[in-house]
């Protein structure tokens, strides 16, 4: 059987991952990792690279789609069901009112972005006890690593990030960010080029949260160097994997 070919944009998807992976030690033999599958462009080429990454990775391991509608539409995840049995991907899928109550007079403390995104959490948490999964894994990427990163200092004044692999529940869990070091522009034509399903996030508050507010900040720093864009994404991507390497190094001499 041929390998398929990829483009540049696919194999920078499928290498990037592969190298965040042997460098924080994400996956080992028999483990069950569960994808939150949200339907958007990140998650949809999680799912794609993580079933590639399966295929050459030299041991085997086990993935699992866990799509959350968030109540919206509750049609809007149709086209992910063939796309999943095509691909033999295993999936747990349900329809939940997590947006439309974090919207409503039922929340009050919290914006509606944090309590939508604090129940969809701590439902993917319960599905994976529920399924004995080994890993959670979630599709951000390295913009999504330098709003957090910003977001941190100066909203909380921490220095701090987005670890690529995280245990949780004293390591009954990991928490894993394969696609960490990988640019949306390259998710992006990914995703065009191998004609994945996605559709449109109906949430109302969908591009007026504090992240895409921290987004549209940055381009006023990326614009203050002909490189900026690439050196702030290229030095925070590096800074992330190597503390992520430091820590996934600690603990396997720990359990020496």
């Amino acid at each position: 059987m041929s390998r398929e070919k990829r483009s540049f944009a696919q194999e920078v998807c499928v290498k990037s991952a592969g190298k965040a992976m042997q460098m924080t030690n994400m996956l080992w033999p028999g483990c069950r990792v569960g994808v939150a599958a949200s339907g958007g462009v990140d998650s949809f080429v999680l799912l794609k690279t993580l079933k590639i990454r399966q295929g050459i990775v030299p041991f085997h391991f086990e993935m699992m789609a866990l799509h959350l509608n968030p109540g919206f539409d509750s049609q809007s995840h149709t086209a992910l069901l063939p796309w999943l049995a095509e691909h033999g991907i295993p999936a747990h899928v349900e329809v939940t009112t997590h947006g439309p109550d974090a919207h409503s007079e039922k929340n009050l403390r919290r914006s509606a972005c944090f309590r939508c995104a604090w129940l969809r959490r701590k439902r993917l948490f319960e599905l994976c006890a529920q399924y004995k999964l080994t890993h959670l894994a979630l599709g951000h990427n390295a913009e999504d690593l330098v709003e957090t990163f910003f977001m941190n200092l100066c909203r909380n004044g921490r220095v701090d990030g987005m670890s690529m692999n995280e245990p949780f529940f004293n390591g009954q869990l990991q928490l894993i960010r394969p696609l960490m070091l990988v640019e949306k522009k390259y998710i992006r034509q990914a995703a065009r080029q191998w004609s994945l399903p996605i559709w449109a996030n109906a949430c109302p508050s969908a591009g007026r949260t504090a992240r895409s507010d921290m987004a549209q900040t940055l381009e006023h720093l990326y614009a203050v160097t002909k490189d900026g864009r690439r050196c702030v994404l290229n030095g925070l991507t590096r800074w992330q994997l190597e503390k992520s390497s430091s820590a996934a190094q600690k603990d396997a001499t720990d359990e020496e």
